[in-house]
């Protein structure tokens, strides 16, 4: 594994591998503390954070390395061709996290950098956060393949990125999906999840929870629109759409799955706030999970 883009350079013995060493890093993380003495991380942020580049900084330096942030907007990549800049810090970084706008970019940057590429989040993929998800899962579960995950949310880089890992894992994915998110368009990503089997399409959150043990959501706007005055309309809209959707009691119909979400949460949106801090919420360990995740993908791509 040379970057890390969308899950889809995996197979599923490479993402099981990397799941597992997960786990085995949060279990022994003394083991790991030099494992990347001396190297340095670059995070190229063009996106908003927090989950992601405190799980990447931390890793990084729990590890033994060290981390250096650099804005997009306040850097030379904004007046610069990208193929130029990313000659130019693959001779001082090891890797770079780089949570950009465009997919496009992303793998323009793994294109002309000789160094490790991560797709720390872009429009298309999340790729970090569901090695995460996979980690939650296998903690909770106890196992990986035959598991149950359903999806309830706008279709988007989320989404994506849980079919083409999930299903690589021989996990069943199932999708209450009624808006898909223009800029995450991946039909092929799509059909190839579908054609293996694993994948099902409900119309109700009811109807999906009762056929999976873990239920997983995600903000129905995107987190640096979701205060925006000129997207309210369209956030009206979305609200208006998905609200028969949100995840709480009455919609989960007597079943009684493990509640997921990404965060950043909008409690009373796409989730209520009861199922936040529901005993069988494992929202929080999936968040927490993203450092052990970031450790585990560093760890292969830095030291192999």
């Amino acid at each position: 594994m040379s970057h890390l883009l969308s899950l889809r350079e995996f197979t599923g013995e490479q993402l099981d591998a990397l799941v597992r060493k997960a786990l085995e890093i949060k279990r022994n993380p003394e083991a790991y503390r030099s494992a990347l003495a001396g190297k340095g991380l670059l995070l190229l942020m063009q996106k908003t954070s927090t989950r992601t580049v405190l799980a990447f900084t931390a890793a990084v330096h729990q590890m033994g390395g060290y981390a250096v942030r650099l804005n997009w907007d306040e850097s030379n990549f904004a007046i610069s061709p990208l193929d130029l800049e990313a000659r130019y810090i693959s001779t001082t970084a090891d890797a770079v996290m780089a949570r950009l706008r465009s997919f496009d970019d992303i793998a323009a940057l793994a294109a002309n950098s000789s160094i490790p590429v991560v797709n720390g989040c872009c429009s298309r993929y999340h790729p970090s956060q569901v090695v995460a998800d996979c980690l939650t899962v296998l903690e909770t579960a106890g196992r990986l393949e035959g598991t149950r995950l359903a999806y309830v949310g706008v279709h988007n880089n989320v989404t994506n990125s849980l079919l083409a890992g999930c299903t690589r894992l021989g996990m069943r994915v199932n999708l209450v999906t009624p808006l898909r998110h223009d800029g995450a368009i991946d039909d092929e990503l799509v059909a190839e999840a579908e054609a293996t089997g694993l994948v099902g399409r409900f119309y109700t959150v009811a109807a999906a929870a009762a056929e999976s043990d873990f239920v997983y959501t995600d903000t129905w706007v995107d987190m640096e629109h979701f205060d925006d005055p000129d997207y309210q309309e369209e956030k009206r809209h979305r609200i208006k759409l998905m609200s028969p959707f949100q995840l709480n009691r009455e919609n989960l119909g007597g079943a009684d799955p493990w509640i997921m979400h990404d965060m950043p949460i909008h409690p009373g949106y796409e989730i209520s706030r009861d199922l936040v801090d529901a005993p069988k919420s494992v929202i929080f360990q999936q968040a927490e999970n993203r450092l052990y995740a970031a450790k585990a993908i560093l760890h292969e791509l830095m030291t192999t």
